[in-house]
């Protein structure tokens, strides 16, 4: 694909504001990476966020058919020409990655990549992430024969790869915002309900305040009623530190990293069954430690189906479980027994639901999503990740 000087400005006006309507992180980077595939006419396309690890926190990539990348196992290392990107201001332009010194190797099941162009995406000093294209498409009418008579990517791709990564940086420096103030409202929400529950608490110790004054009334002229009453006051002093406990996991924020994903799931899970009418129970068998994007994209992922839910389902009971498969990954599955809805016909209505938010972070940690619903039959959610 060849573009004019009109054609060229309106595919990459086309680009940006395709990239500006979306507000989630991962909606963003997934719309950057299609762009850039689909501007510079390539065969592969890939964007990385760095994490504090040496690792990514976040992958996603275009071109690769989901069974594919299940099967080139687990996300990428810093290394290096990944890691070139992410560590040098400048793009690299390459006729055959093969040949280049840092080049490591690939999976098995990885495909085979030739020329490569890579570009940083960076917000003034700080590189928010990278873009890798490879394996430029040849012009049909045009002489080349074969992966060896690859064009290869030209300076006008890099300059154009340049004028995307600027506003990317822009777009995905606003989707963070967005998250940001999402997160807030999220504490703000967590606050009203850490309210609630101080609010029983306070129920719970006026009424075994009430009670305990009763039996002291009764122990001289009704032994048995007293020991009835004594045995109320034990009950409701039980009932009111499940509350304080409830309410001091939910005024502590979630701790992944320090907790872990098994037990910084459960208590979300705890404490939405205190502060909801609908029962929330949590089961976990035998999931061991993952790598952190695969974690933190678990937790994100029954986060928005928990929400879901219990805000739009209507059910009055909701089940999370956690799975380890026999190669050492995991599977989430969050189900309602709520109103459920068509998959076909929900389209946008997807969207609004974060279910295409949750796709993205499944792909983008190296997994999958999949989503069973039906009219009156509620919803299960399953994400599966492959483990470390």
């Amino acid at each position: 694909m060849h573009y004019g000087p009109c054609t060229g400005l309106a595919a990459v006006s086309t680009a940006l504001l395709a990239m500006s309507r979306r507000m989630e992180v991962h909606d963003v980077l997934r719309t950057i990476v299609a762009s850039a595939r689909e501007l510079l006419d390539a065969e592969y396309a890939a964007l990385g966020v760095p994490d504090d690890h040496g690792g990514f926190a976040q992958f996603v990539v275009d071109g690769i058919s989901e069974e594919q990348w299940r099967r080139i196992g687990p996300l990428p290392r810093q290394h290096g020409v990944l890691a070139a990107m992410l560590h040098q201001d400048a793009p690299e332009r390459l006729a055959d990655v093969r040949e280049d010194p840092r080049f490591g190797g690939w999976p098995a099941a990885h495909p085979d990549m030739s020329d490569f162009l890579g570009m940083p995406i960076r917000d003034g000093e700080e590189t928010l992430g990278a873009l890798f294209l490879a394996n430029k498409r040849h012009d049909p009418a045009g002489p080349c024969d074969g992966a060896e008579d690859r064009p290869g990517f030209t300076d006008g791709d890099e300059e154009l790869l340049s004028l995307l990564a600027q506003h990317a940086a822009i777009a995905l420096t606003n989707a963070r915002l967005y998250e940001r103030s999402r997160e807030l409202t999220i504490a703000e929400e967590r606050s009203r309900l850490a309210h609630e529950l101080h609010d029983a608490v306070s129920q719970k110790l006026f009424s075994l305040r009430l009670t305990a004054q009763a039996a002291a009334a009764l122990v001289d002229r009704d032994p048995v009623r007293a020991k009835d009453e004594l045995h109320q006051v034990a009950a409701l002093a039980a009932e009111a530190a499940d509350e304080l406990r409830a309410a001091v996991t939910e005024l502590r924020p979630a701790a992944l990293d320090d907790d872990g994903l098994v037990a910084t799931l459960r208590d979300h899970v705890r404490v939405l069954d205190r502060a909801h009418a609908a029962h929330v129970s949590f089961t976990c068998e035998g999931v061991r430690a993952l790598p952190a994007s695969q974690e933190e994209a678990l937790l994100r992922v029954a986060q928005e189906a928990l929400h879901n839910a219990l805000r739009h389902s209507g059910a009055d009971r909701v089940e999370v479980a956690l799975t380890r498969t026999p190669a050492g990954g995991a599977v989430l599955r969050v189900r309602d027994w709520g109103r459920g809805f068509s998959p076909s016909t929900v389209r946008k209505a997807g969207r609004h639901l974060g279910l295409v938010s949750m796709r993205d972070r499944a792909s983008g940690s190296g997994g999958r999503l999949e989503v069973h619903s039906e009219p009156g039959k509620g919803t299960t959610i399953e994400m599966e990740v492959p483990g470390g």
